[in-house]
């Protein structure tokens, strides 16, 4: 990859500072404002552009979303009264294929957080190679605080406010943090319902991460965290550590996490500590990671499992384990909790966990950091399967997903790492490297119309 004349600006020397000129906090919402992730994510855009060569023209274009959407929609509570409701949906980048990126449902969305992690599925979908472009949306609001009814209303609402703009060769949402299948089948239902007759069943794959009755498919409730594990088998056989006997601490229990905990424990390694938004808790004989799912389904925390003692935010992270897991929140990882951390290998099953100073200082200390963009693109690497079954008629067996995805998680790390390895970087500008390249050679073969 060659340097070219009218380069992309060079990074930054201080990494607390965006491309924009605006400073980025060093510490996570546990103390201070949280960051603004957009900026951060641009951060690593510029590392990589540089190191591609990539021209400032293509280079300003992916710095800006193509379109931001806000809508604002009243939906009727169970007690008749009407509540009106703000969502968003932000569509970065098309150029490799259909937006693609998830709906999150959370007190604490915002429009630059949708930017930043739309365009982090930009990078994400062209690493891999799926031919997806970058999108993301929410609500912002507490699921938590909804009856089952409300949420239904509030997600056909949503679906319809912005059906002008979704379509499953356009833009094709998926879960994400507070929704889940059940979400997905209801704006898959919503918007089959609003189509002409004719083009229903077409539209099924308008969404993905529907359950198996709805069009879903077998694999991809496990695929995000199976995802990350595949990633750390790699990892392991590079440096030929045993993973038999081994320790993971995992932030956050959910989806990801509990799978990650799940498909781990059959290597050998044991779960120690973990955490949610109520609590973390630690026990160093190991906690049973399908007990603690089953627990946290009944009581929706991690918080109170037997066998287990609590633990305080700072004594979570410093807890000793070989392996690392974020699987909760973005910009959870600051500049404290880097240095406190004693794994000798995270892999990020949150998008964004680390705030850059964080990089920094695991860099320094010599802990590796397999990047989100590469670890946790299990979930749309399947999705992607479920959109071509469904647009085919197909329903491919578990172990055909299985190991699809295996070849493709397993492929595209030792793409990665070769970069990494060739040019002397981290993991993560090599992974941004290796999809900003993809996506410069599209619009320097395509050009700009007109």
């Amino acid at each position: 990859m060659s340097k070219k004349e009218n380069s992309a600006p060079a990074p930054q020397s201080d990494p607390s500072v965006s491309s924009s000129g605006t400073a980025v906090p060093s510490v996570p919402p546990a103390e201070h404002a949280k960051g603004n992730l957009n900026d951060i994510v641009n951060i690593h855009v510029d590392r990589a552009a540089r190191l591609i060569g990539m021209p400032e023209d293509i280079y300003n274009i992916l710095m800006h979303p193509k379109n931001e959407i806000i809508v604002n929609f009243p939906v009727r509570m169970d007690s008749g009264r009407l509540q009106m409701f703000k969502g968003y949906r932000v569509q970065h980048n098309n150029i490799l294929g259909p937006y693609k990126g998830g709906i999150r449902y959370h007190q604490d969305v915002t429009l630059d957080e949708c930017k930043g992690l739309a365009a982090a599925m930009t990078w994400k979908t062209a690493l891999h190679d799926i031919p997806y472009g970058g999108g993301k949306g929410g609500i912002k609001f507490d699921p938590l605080k909804y009856s089952r009814d409300e949420l239904e209303r509030i997600t056909r609402r949503f679906t319809h406010a912005l059906a002008g703009s979704i379509g499953p060769e356009y833009d094709i949402p998926a879960p994400d943090m507070g929704t889940n299948s059940q979400t997905m089948n209801w704006v898959m239902d919503t918007y089959m319902n609003i189509v002409g007759a004719l083009d229903k069943n077409a539209m099924r794959r308008v969404v993905t991460g529907k359950s198996i009755a709805c069009g879903g498919s077998l694999g991809r409730e496990a695929a995000t965290g199976q995802g990350v594990v595949h990633c750390l088998v790699e990892w392991a056989r590079d440096h030929r550590f045993d993973l038999q006997g081994k320790t993971v601490a995992i932030q956050g229990f959910g989806n990801v996490g509990s799978w990650t905990a799940k498909i781990l424990s059959q290597l050998g390694v044991s779960l120690v500590a973990t955490g949610d938004y109520k609590g973390y808790i630690h026990n160093p004989e190991g906690l049973n990671p399908h007990k603690l799912a089953e627990h946290v389904k009944k009581t929706g925390s991690v918080i109170d499992y037997k066998h287990s003692k609590a633990l305080t935010r700072d004594e979570f992270f410093a807890i000793d384990c070989d392996i690392f897991v974020p699987a909760a929140l973005d910009l959870e990882i600051g500049e404290k909790e880097a240095r406190a951390l004693k794994a000798k290998v995270i892999a990020e099953g949150a998008n964004g966990p680390n705030y850059p100073i964080a990089d920094e200082i695991l860099r320094e200390r010599g802990i590796d950091v397999l990047p989100d963009i590469l670890a946790n693109a299990g979930g749309v690497t399947v999705s992607y399967y479920e959109w071509l079954q469904n647009k085919f008629s197909e329903r491919w067996e578990a172990d055909v997903v299985a190991e699809r995805l295996e070849r493709s998680m397993k492929k595209n790390y030792k793409i990665m790492r070769d970069l990494a390895h060739e040019k002397r970087i981290d993991y993560r500008t090599a992974a941004y490297a290796i999809g900003l390249d993809r996506i410069q050679k599209a619009y320097l073969e395509r050009g700009i119309w007109p």
